[in-house]
């Protein structure tokens, strides 16, 4: 499961591992994920024999989606259709269900247009231009005299490119930088955020294995979701979608994914890793542990206090199992040892040229603000009121106000005009709100805050106030109006003067909070961010001087196309096959009890005479993906949909600093499974006819 925390946290989630001679070449095998306007296609010739034309790759990208869950998607029929992941739809899921009607643990199906389900607050884009603006926001800092200036002035020009591309067409414009500050594209999309829920299976199906059976392979899940996006109160005329092929792809098959990767850290420099490996990983596995304790602890109250949280949780144990796979590699000899030879390469490369003072300048740089980072990193971590959706909306708010008093330029990050929309989609979204569930985790994490940064910590005085965490929790939450959806609405619209004057606690306790935080992330700013952005363009430019655009960027969480064969892998002594099929799926649930992880929903069991049990279930392939990719689609050269990614194996978990085609495997649903299924299992035979139509 490659992404559960990507939409809140900007959590790499899925990575890759390397061997030692893969990592010191710029380009080796499958790997890659390449922006459309710098396709490897002198390789794709030399390694396969097959060129897309411009025509294909419009279509791909026109039919290919982001979810603001975290997560990729695809159009699959005329009609406003979405394929994506259950794990990428279930924060929906849960939203529309209630303890009456448990869609999370009992699955979903709109048998016709009027049952689908309006989703509370998830917007879907796709890309439809993407414009070059490299040179005027280069222009825009070539005067300034130090990091922190050229920072400040390289946010104003994007904010003002921004606005300037949302004020013209309406759509949303983010300025997106790639090669570390090397280069900046304008990418313009088209959002829809009247998304209605179409189907969704048992969590048991489409989760099946559990956390046990996460991030390995072989795999037997139905990870797979349908929303229908609407305009206008009806369902969206989609020109540009995706057909299935039930045959799915073959053995050595080439294939390509299409999606949205989140983070990756491949251009990174060996101060940087070191801090990962120090620093931040070890730090949030610790948070990660604390977080899944106090949600299993709130589960165990009863079957809806499991219920509220089962979403939650599913993503925290993903974390903290990806992290821990990150981590081991970090400490791998052999891994960090290539990862030496990489930067040892692009020194060498550089050597006597020169950007070569520049770039000792700029490791050099980006090695103290490292430090710096690493000094304040558990700050930043527990400086919040963690796992609560009502604090998060009053800080949006006493932020909103006082920023959108501002100039467009001058604002932060998140409040400009173009990105305004989507804040207040969230913002005003009537998604439900547990207070039991929010008093549990505020309480825990107070606690928390207290132990790692100490009772004399300015935000835990300011917040307890000489209270326990539980006294301060039952306060904040008893008492907060946050929850009513108009209330909010009334406090933005009424600006500055109605939330300096509310006496709400949890508005009361932002404003409190907000100018030491606002000091603290200035100061951030300076002494780490404009020094990482400065010194990592200067790298950028050095690595252009020495590699060109033969090196693909960084994952932004924006469009990418990747591509690799169908293929097993060695595994354990023997040999992973390149698909399961329901054999195998019945076989593990056997095997283990029928119990569990490993329980099937009744319904498998009562119709398992209709199905056939040969159809393929899961396969993997060597296509380079990471965290953000979930949902993407598998197509082939025809473009045709022949699989639903959706997580990695437990040999790609380091992948977000490098890759190996030898072992890193994607892994994806098989259409013959997902047709299957809603066939023979759950009667949905009016959506296979729509995912089929034409085919």
């Amino acid at each position: 499961m490659l992404d559960k925390l990507i939409a809140w946290m900007s959590l790499p989630i899925f990575v890759a591992i390397c061997s030692l001679g893969s990592i010191v070449t710029i380009f080796a095998g499958d790997e890659g994920m390449w922006t459309f306007d710098n396709l490897p296609l002198a390789q794709l010739e030399e390694q396969y024999s097959f060129t897309p034309t411009n025509e294909w790759l419009e279509q791909i990208r026109l039919s290919s989606l982001r979810l603001n869950d975290g997560g990729s998607g695809s159009f699959v029929s005329s009609r406003g259709l979405v394929m994506t992941n259950h794990h990428v739809g279930l924060n929906q899921v849960q939203n529309l269900s209630t303890s009456e009607a448990d869609y999370v643990t009992n699955g979903f199906y709109a048998a016709s247009i009027d049952e689908e389900l309006r989703a509370p607050d998830l917007e879907i884009d796709v890309l439809v231009s993407m414009d070059n603006v490299t040179e005027r926001i280069q222009a825009a800092t070539r005067l300034a005299n130090d990091g922190r200036q050229a920072l400040s002035e390289r946010r104003a020009e994007i904010a003002l490119i921004e606005k300037e591309s949302f004020d013209l067409t309406g759509l949303r414009s983010q300025v997106v930088s790639l090669y570390r500050g090397g280069e900046f594209w304008l990418y313009r999309y088209k959002q829809y955020t009247d998304v209605r829920l179409v189907f969704a299976p048992e969590t048991q199906a489409a989760f099946f294995g559990g956390d046990s059976d996460n991030f390995t392979y072989p795999r037997f899940c139905l990870d797979v979701a349908f929303f229908r996006v609407y305009e206008n109160g009806e369902p969206a005329n989609t020109s540009h979608y995706f057909r299935l092929d039930r045959n799915g792809p073959s053995l050595d098959d080439l294939v390509f994914v299409v999606g949205n990767p989140g983070s990756t850290d491949r251009l990174r420099t060996i101060d940087q890793f070191r801090y990962e490996r120090d620093v931040r990983h070890p730090a949030y596995l610790n948070y990660f542990e604390t977080y899944e304790r106090l949600l299993r602890e709130y589960a165990n109250r009863g079957t809806e206090q499991a219920r509220q949280v089962s979403n939650i949780l599913l993503g925290i144990t993903n974390s903290r199992k990806a992290f821990t796979g990150q981590l081991h590699g970090l400490e791998s000899p052999p891994v960090w040892t290539s990862l030496e030879r990489r930067e040892a390469l692009f020194r060498q490369q550089i050597a006597g040229t020169d950007l070569s003072r520049e770039a000792d300048a700029a490791w050099t740089a980006i090695g103290h603000a490292t430090a710096e980072a690493a000094r304040t990193f558990k700050q930043r971590v527990y400086r919040n009121l963690v796992g609560s959706t009502l604090a998060e909306i009053a800080e949006i708010i006493v932020r909103y106000v006082e920023e959108t008093e501002k100039p467009d330029a001058s604002r932060l990050p998140g409040y400009h005009d173009s990105e305004l929309p989507s804040l207040e989609f969230r913002l005003f979204s009537p998604a439900p709100i547990y207070p039991n569930r929010e008093e549990h985790l505020i309480a825990g994490f107070l606690e928390a805050a207290k132990q790692e940064l100490g009772s004399d910590d300015w935000f835990v005085r300011t917040v307890l106030d000489d209270r326990s965490p539980e006294e301060t929790a039952a306060h904040l939450v008893r008492n907060t109006e946050l929850a009513n959806v108009e209330f909010r609405r009334a406090l933005v619209a009424g600006g500055t003067a109605a939330v300096v004057a509310s006496t709400d606690p949890l508005i009361t306790m932002m404003r409190q909070l907000d100018p030491q935080r606002r000091e603290a992330e200035e100061t951030f700013r300076q002494s780490v961010e404009s020094v990482l952005e400065d010194s990592g363009a200067t790298l950028a430019r050095a690595r252009f001087s020495a590699f060109g655009r033969t090196v693909y960027p960084d994952a932004t969480f924006t469009p990418r196309l990747a591509y690799g064969t169908v293929k097993g892998y060695p595994m354990n002594g023997t040999q992973a096959p390149h698909e399961t099929t329901l054999f195998g799926l019945f076989d593990r649930a056997i095997s283990f009890g029928r119990n569990g992880e490993y329980a099937l929903p009744d319904r498998y069991w009562q119709r398992q005479n209709r199905l056939d049990l040969t159809t393929p279930v899961n396969f993997v392939s060597t296509v380079d993906i990471i965290g953000g990719n979930s949902g993407s689609p598998v197509i082939n050269q025809e473009g045709n949909l022949v699989g639903l990614i959706f997580d990695g194996n437990i040999e790609s978990l380091v992948g977000r600093f490098a890759y190996d085609s030898e072992v890193s495997r994607a892994i994806a649903v098989h259409p013959g499974y997902i047709l299957e299924a809603l066939e023979q299992l759950y009667d949905a035979i009016p959506l296979v006819q729509e995912l089929t139509e034409g085919s």
